[in-house]
């Protein structure tokens, strides 16, 4: 399934994709979650808490699809997620802040903030503070978190993955200079979906491939196989530190070309558009407001 979260007049909704969720998320038709199964799991999130994937699939069995997604306004698919962590530097590439680097020895890790995220569609917020020009955006793939756990063993790890997501880590070089911190949670500077996958749409996670697009132009090409740290070791990485909840999520790093990484340096200005896919899930696309 994929599932999808959307703005409503009540606040948030969200919906199965039915028909078209192999193209562009906006041209898709979605069956909305409502009822008393909404009451009772209101969000991706509440679903995923619940443990209650295979229930929802029973809900939605013989069920219409009524709702276009052109006419929603898309949300992050776990926009509720209680922790939003991000993993950095785990593609070989130049480092986009400090240039030429060795391989890391160990797992970079941060969290962006409510608010550095915004859905499918929605405007990037072009840095109101200087220095902005170095606004610069990184693909990547995200796992999404359906089972509880701590310390999980890395051959346990897909256990606990229940789907799929993409996000654009949007980044202002300028202010990472001063702290990760900083430079990755400004305001819509970043941007997560179009929708959440589940794990049994993606046959091998390893095999799957992303393209970044910026106006069109591939800057960015990959398999989740060139990571430096695996998904079993990421999920166990974390999960030492923190106990995973379902509805957390996790990035997983960018690879070569994003803007800081490219030689000559190639950073987001107004009017651009990003692209970013990922083969089994489907696109992200957002738009660099002024």
């Amino acid at each position: 399934m994929k599932l999808v979260s959307y703005g409503t007049g009540d606040g948030a909704g969200y919906a199965i994709v039915a028909e078209g969720g192999n193209g562009p998320a906006e041209d898709a038709t979605a069956i909305p979650v409502d009822g008393e199964f909404a009451a009772r799991y209101p969000s991706i999130r509440a679903v995923l808490e619940g443990q209650a994937i295979g229930e929802l699939e029973k809900w939605a069995d013989g069920r219409d699809p009524s709702l276009k997604l052109s006419d929603v306004n898309f949300l992050s698919p776990l926009h509720d997620a209680e922790k939003v962590i991000c993993i950095g530097v785990n593609y070989p590439k130049r480092h986009p802040v400090h240039g030429e680097m060795p391989p890391p020895e160990d797992i970079t890790m941060f969290l962006k903030a409510e608010g550095a995220l915004v859905g499918h569609l929605e405007d990037l917020e072009y840095p109101p503070e200087g220095p902005r020009d170095t606004f610069d955006y990184e693909g990547e793939l995200v796992l999404v978190i359906g089972k509880e756990g701590r310390h999980i063993p890395k051959e346990r790890a897909f256990d606990h993955i229940a789907g799929y997501t993409i996000m654009d880590d949007g980044s202002v070089r300028g202010w990472q200079k001063h702290s990760v911190t900083a430079g990755k949670n400004f305001v819509a500077s970043g941007a997560c979906g179009p929708w959440m996958a589940t794990a049994d749409e993606i046959s091998d996670p390893s095999a799957i491939e992303l393209h970044t697009r910026l106006n069109g132009e591939v800057v960015q090409n990959t398999t989740v196989a060139s990571m430096i740290f695996d998904i079993p070791t990421m999920v166990n990485y974390v999960s030492t530190i923190m106990p995973l909840k379902p509805g957390d999520i996790i990035s997983t790093g960018s690879p070569e070309g994003s803007g800081g990484s490219r030689q000559p340096q190639r950073f987001l200005v107004p009017g651009d558009e990003l692209e970013i896919s990922w083969s089994g899930i489907g696109t992200l696309k957002n738009r660099v407001a002024g």
